[in-house]
C-alpha cells in the first residue's frame, strides 16, 4: 500500500528509548498508512534488534548504515528512500502523543500544498516525565511567510519531532546541510518556510526529550563553535526578510545567540558568558526585549532543563 507519510529515524546507540519512539507510532490507528525507515550506525546490533521487533506493527525498514556517520546524512538518505508524499523525522529519544497521526492526516488533507506543517510539543525528561510545554510563537492555521521567517530567525523554536513536510520540496532543497552539526534542522525549517506555505497547530502532538547525552547538551560544550553554528544560519537567511527590518532583527537574534551560549556554559559549569548575554538583551530596549522574549521561547525552553538539572536528569 502506498503510504501517506514516511517517518525517517536516524539512530545511534538508541536501545534505551527506541522502543518507546516506535511504540508511539505503532499505537496509532493510522499506523497502517505510515512507513518508518530506521537508519542505524550503532556500535552493536541491540538498537536494530529492538527496532526490528516492531515489523509486525509498522511498515518498517531497518537499515544498518555505518557509512553514514551523522544524523544529517542518515536523515537525507531516508528522504531519498521514502515512498510517501509527506515526510517527518522522529529521533530515537522522542515520541508521538496519542492521536497525532489522525490529526496530522486531516491537516495535510486540508492543506496539501503547504510545504511545512508544525505543532506544539511537550518536553519530557529522561524517564518520560512531563517537564513543560514547548509552543511556537505563531498564529494557529496558516502562518504568513514574513511572520514565520522573521520570528524563526531569532531562535529555533521548533521541536525536532514536530515538523511534517512535502517530500518533493525537501528533495528540491537538497535536504539537510551536513556541514551544520547543530543547526541543520533550523536551517532546513527556514528553507522550507521560504519555499512554501506553513501551517501551525497549537496543540501538542509530539514529545521532545531532554537528557544528558543529547546533542544539545554534549555539543554545546564548545561554546565558540556552538555560537558560530547559530550565526551561520542567521547570516545565511537574514536577507529573506524586508530590508528595513533586518537591523532590529539581527540585534534580537544576536541577543538570542548570546543567551543560548550563556545558558550552555552555565549548564556545563561556567558563568563567564552571562554578563554579556544580559547586556545584549538590555540593549534591545523594552519593545525589542518583549519581541525577543516572545520569539525566543526562553522561559519554555529553560525551565524544563532547570527541573531536569535539579533532578539529576542532565
Amino acid at each position: 500500500m502506498q503510504p501517506w507519510l514516511t517517518v525517517v529515524m536516524p539512530s545511534w546507540n538508541g536501545a534505551r528509548w527506541i522502543a518507546e519512539a516506535l511504540g508511539s507510532m505503532a499505537a496509532e490507528p493510522e499506523a497502517g498508512g505510515i512507513e518508518c525507515i530506521v537508519l542505524d550506525n550503532s556500535d552493536g546490533p541491540e538498537t536494530r534488534e529492538i527496532a526490528a521487533g516492531f515489523a509486525d506493527r509498522l511498515a518498517l525498514r531497518v537499515l544498518h548504515r555505518p557509512d553514514l556517520p551523522g544524523w544529517q546524512e542518515k536523515t537525507n538518505h531516508g528522504f531519498a528512500l521514502a515512498r510517501a508524499p509527506h515526510l517527518c523525522t522522529l529521533h530515537q529519544d522522542d515520541a508521538w502523543l496519542p492521536g497525532r497521526a489522525a490529526t496530522l492526516r486531516a491537516a495535510i488533507a486540508a492543506a496539501p500544498a503547504a510545504a511545512l506543517h508544525l505543532n506544539a510539543s511537550v518536553i519530557i525528561g529522561a524517564g518520560g516525565q512531563r517537564l513543560g510545554l514547548w509552543r511556537c510563537p505563531l498564529p494557529a492555521g496558516e502562518v504568513p511567510r514574513e511572520t514565520f521567517l522573521a520570528r524563526l530567525l531569532v531562535q529555533n523554536f521548533i521541536a525536532m519531532p514536530a515538523p511534517v513536510f512535502r517530500r518533493d520540496v525537501a528533495l528540491a532543497l537538497g535536504g539537510l546541510d551536513t556541514a551544520l552539526w547543530y543547526t541543520a534542522d533550523w536551517d532546513f525549517w527556514l528553507r522550507l518556510g521560504a519555499a512554501g506555505g506553513v501551517r501551525y497547530d497549537p496543540e501538542p502532538r509530539t514529545a521532545f526529550r531532554i537528557h544528558g547525552t543529547s546533542l544539545t547538551v554534549t555539543g554545546s560544550r564548545s561554546l565558540d563553535d556552538f555560537a558560530a553554528q547559530q550565526r551561520i544560519v542567521l547570516d545565511r537567511h537574514l536577507g529573506l526578510v524586508a530590508e528595513h527590518e533586518r537591523a532590529a532583527l539581527r540585534r534580537r537574534a544576536e541577543a538570542s545567540i548570546a543567551v543560548n551560549a550563556a545558558l550552555a556554559g552555565a549548564l556545563n559549569g561556567g558563568l563567564s558568558a552571562v554578563p554579556r548575554a544580559a547586556w545584549q538583551v538590555a540593549r534591545l530596549g523594552p519593545r525589542g526585549a518583549a519581541a525577543w522574549l516572545r520569539d525566543s521561547r526562553i522561559i519554555e525552553r529553560v525551565l524544563p532543563r532547570l527541573w531536569a538539572k535539579l533532578s539529576g536528569g542532565l
